[in-house]
């Protein structure tokens, strides 16, 4: 059925128009469902309404009580001559039923044409989908780049209390100047994780990830950057005030908290003797990794990140570059004792392509011996790996550019006691031929694994 289209002349309410457009008569009863705890509230204000009769009756002296008993008395006996109890008892019961729901449906349109804009979702689905994912599980992300973030567009479907931590030793691109310049912490891994965990409005995301074409100075940076080290100046040089600050502004589901407010450079010492500095610089040099730090060594843990942690019931490692992603929140001491100490699942996130100039010719078990290594112990239980490799012309395309599929050597992972998790968590672009994880698949896939292994 064609749904009229309202015209200059129509007087109707705007209202009616859209409760249609946000699910119609259905979206009523949705008030009623379980875990809302409106039907709870509803019967105890009916409850209070005929206390209200009551204490006005009894304040008059108790006299109306008597003349109201007489008066319910003879209604009654006039409407059972008239028509039998067993018709008109069901009959009135439906009546008051039937005015108390469409009082209460009414109620609920009047607070959503108030709340929520025009053609958006209906109230009763964005609280029914708040609390179903304020009971999600704790879970904890460790990372950086594109893939952290790719990760927690599709967890934050699952759960709402997700912690991102991310790591702060970019010095390249945005981030790097930033940090040159200004002398802040680089905010692009935050930014990243911050508007993938965003709930807002599709432009303001695309607002914080636009990057600037022209201009002298603004050339290269995104606005994100720029939002987030503004707000640290504003704050007073307070890095996590100005996080929060724009969590609000998008409305993330879950925090993002930086691993160390220390300011960090990476270096790595070469198989070929060379020791090189920063991290931008580590993927340039081109050479196999042997050893990883930083400068200064040791740096202390945000102490919120280790709150985290602890009372994690599920945590995650990667996906993220191995070396300059992952492994640098690893090198803060008291973040790995308290991966180690969590008895929760523990999971990591194999890439599915190797990085020139970090991790070639790495199989599997390369990047868990590497995580191995850094950390001096094992921690977690799996690792996901992406079962089917890429087509042929994907391949291709990473060849040219020195990278290739991590290959699966079930014997080295035998050998170091670590099992693997097997799962087509992909998807390819058919335009480029850029693989990257698919945030559904791979969240699903993960929510699926620590159902599994979670303690009972």
């Amino acid at each position: 059925m064609v749904k009229p289209v309202p015209n200059s002349g129509d007087k109707s309410p705007p209202s009616r128009w859209r409760m249609g457009r946000r699910g119609g008569s259905g979206a009523g009863w949705k008030w009623l469902s379980p875990g809302l705890s409106v039907k709870r509230w509803l019967s105890l204000a009916i409850g209070g309404v005929l206390l209200m009769v009551l204490g006005i009756a009894i304040w008059t002296e108790l006299t109306p009580v008597f003349r109201l008993k007489k008066l319910i008395d003879l209604t009654l006996r006039l409407i059972t001559t008239w028509i039998p109890n067993n018709i008109s008892g069901p009959l009135v019961t439906a009546t008051g039923l039937a005015l108390v729901v469409l009082g209460f449906r009414s109620a609920m349109r009047s607070i959503e044409d108030v709340l929520i804009p025009e053609g958006d979702e209906a109230l009763v689905d964005k609280l029914l989908s708040r609390r179903r994912l304020s009971r999600g599980p704790r879970i904890v992300v460790l990372g950086g780049g594109t893939g952290l973030s790719n990760l927690l567009r599709g967890l934050k479907h699952y759960s709402a209390n997700i912690t991102a931590i991310v790591t702060v030793a970019d010095d390249g691109g945005s981030s790097g100047r930033l940090r040159r310049e200004i002398g802040v912490l680089p905010p692009g891994d935050i930014r990243n994780c911050l508007t993938a965990l965003a709930n807002e409005e599709k432009l303001l995301t695309e607002l914080f990830q636009y990057r600037f074409q022209s201009g002298d100075g603004l050339a290269g940076h995104s606005f994100g950057n720029l939002f987030i080290t503004a707000l640290t100046a504003v704050t007073g040089g307070d890095l996590i005030r100005a996080i929060t600050a724009t969590s609000r502004v998008l409305a993330i589901q879950g925090r993002v908290l930086p691993a160390t407010l220390a300011d960090v450079t990476l270096w790595a010492e070469l198989r070929d003797g060379r020791r090189v500095v920063g991290e931008s610089n580590i993927t340039k040099a081109g050479g196999r990794i042997v050893r990883i730090g930083c400068d200064p060594p040791n740096p202390p843990a945000l102490p919120e990140v280790i709150e985290a942690i602890q009372a994690a019931e599920f945590l995650i490692l990667g996906p993220g570059s191995l070396y300059t992603s992952i492994i640098p929140n690893l090198l803060v001491p008291e973040i790995v004792e308290a991966i180690a100490q969590n008895l929760a699942p523990h999971i990591y996130v194999c890439n599915i392509m190797t990085e020139p100039g970090e991790t070639d010719g790495y199989t599997v078990g390369d990047h868990v011996m590497a995580l191995d290594r850094v950390a001096g112990t094992r921690l977690f239980d799996g690792v996901l790996v992406q079962r089917d490799p890429p087509s042929a012309r994907a391949l291709e395309h990473y060849r040219r550019n020195g990278s290739e599929f991590v290959r699966l050597d079930p014997d080295k992972l035998a050998y170091l006691g670590c099992r693997a998790v097997l799962a087509n968590v992909m998807q390819e672009d058919p335009a480029t031929g850029l693989v990257r994880h698919n945030p559904e698949r791979l969240a699903a896939m993960l929510m699926r694994w620590f159902e599994r292994h979670r303690p009972l």
